[in-house]
């Protein structure tokens, strides 16, 4: 089975790559086409919701997040 990566993009969307079935708060599935990488939009802004059409560009989405750093190993004793 392949891997499925979610990447939340900086200022911008969330790119899915992988295998994944999308669908709606009703159960309904979206057609994707065929394509096993699309992005969502995460901006607001999309003419296309749920996905991304750009419009994060023009709208000054800013958006920073990351992920924490792992924890640092500790030693007992």
């Amino acid at each position: 089975m392949s891997e499925v990566v979610i990447k939340v993009r900086e200022h911008g969307s969330i790119l899915i790559t992988g295998p994944v079935t999308l669908t709606d708060h009703l159960g309904n599935q979206y057609d994707l086409g065929g394509k096993t990488s699309f992005a969502l939009c995460r901006c607001g802004v999309s003419q296309r919701k749920p996905f991304c059409d750009g419009s994060h560009k023009a709208c000054g989405f800013q958006a920073g997040e990351t992920a924490p750093p792992a924890p640092e190993p500790t030693t007992l004793g």
